[in-house]
């Protein structure tokens, strides 16, 4: 037997299924799911930014506002437990305990869900003001795709 090889059979872990991972969604898809997971608890004045062409670290935006602390911090945690399921996990989110504003990190989606006393305060929409934006309306409940100026 050669030195420095394990024994046949030993020392090489075989793959569970818990150690494949389902493939990351594309950004467009991404987007989507984690809108739609926001306006799941009723998230408000929602936008979705394409900064792909302004940015170097993501490709879309998604700033939302909630009425309360607790509802801010629900809609994070609904996000962030509706993209588990599909194998999706954030690669950071900021502000949790405080709740007034939570940055969650997906790589290619960063969302922005704050109080709304916050958000007013802080307009981070106008530094990204030369973005394509959707705007989704308080009244929608789930956005079927984003369009030809997001896609």
């Amino acid at each position: 037997m050669d030195k420095g090889l394990p024994e046949r059979g030993k020392g090489l872990k075989k793959k569970e299924k818990s150690d494949i991972q389902p493939p990351t969604p594309k950004a467009g898809d991404l987007v989507l799911l984690c809108a739609n997971a926001a306006l799941e608890r009723k998230a408000g004045n929602l936008i979705i930014l394409k900064v792909r062409e302004l940015s170097s670290f993501t490709d879309y935006f998604i700033i939302c506002s909630g009425t309360s602390d607790r509802q801010v911090r629900a809609i994070a945690e609904h996000i962030e437990e509706r993209l588990k399921k599909d194998g999706v996990l954030p690669l950071g989110v900021e502000g949790r305990q405080g709740g007034n504003w939570i940055l969650m990190d997906y790589g290619d989606v960063i969302l922005h869900i704050f109080f709304e006393a916050t958000r007013e305060f802080y307009e981070i929409e106008r530094l990204w003001a030369e973005a394509p934006v959707l705007a989704v309306p308080d009244s929608v409940q789930k956005i079927e795709d984003l369009g030809e100026e997001l896609a």
